[in-house]
C-alpha cells in the first residue's frame, strides 16, 4: 500500500472508531510507532482536526466527517449485491431506507462507477 492510500485509511479508520491508538495503526497497516507519527501529523497539516492524547490515542474533534470522495469498483459492486439482497430479504419500509442511503453513496460516487452499477 502507498503512503497516500494509507493515510486516506487512516483517515477512514479515525472517523469510523472514536478512539485509535498509534499501536493499532501501526499493526493493521505493519509500519512503525514513528511512521504512525508522520501520517498523523501530515493529516493535520492537510486541516484534519485531531486530538492526540499521549498514551490514550486519536480521534477527530467533534463533528468533523469527511464524505467520502470515491469508492472502488469492487466497493460499488458490494453495494450492488447488497442492495438484491436488501431488497429480496427486508421488508418495505427497511428496503425504503436501503435505498435512500443507496442514493447518498451513489451522489458522491464517480461517474464511470455509477455507469458500470447501470
Amino acid at each position: 500500500m502507498n503512503r497516500i492510500d494509507r493515510i486516506s485509511a487512516i483517515l477512514i479508520q479515525l472517523q469510523s472508531h472514536s478512539l485509535v491508538k498509534a499501536q493499532q495503526i501501526s499493526e493493521r497497516f505493519n509500519i512503525s510507532i514513528r511512521t504512525v507519527y508522520r501520517d498523523i501529523r501530515t493529516l493535520e497539516e492537510a486541516g484534519i482536526p485531531i486530538i492526540g492524547n499521549p498514551g490514550i490515542g486519536y480521534s477527530l474533534a467533534e463533528g468533523f466527517k469527511l464524505s467520502p470522495l470515491m469508492f472502488t469498483q469492487k466497493e460499488a459492486l458490494s453495494f450492488l449485491i447488497a442492495e438484491k439482497l436488501v431488497h429480496e430479504l427486508t421488508d418495505s419500509n427497511s428496503n425504503e431506507h436501503y435505498k435512500s442511503g443507496i442514493e447518498k453513496i451513489r451522489s458522491v460516487m464517480r461517474f464511470a462507477d455509477k455507469n458500470m452499477l447501470a
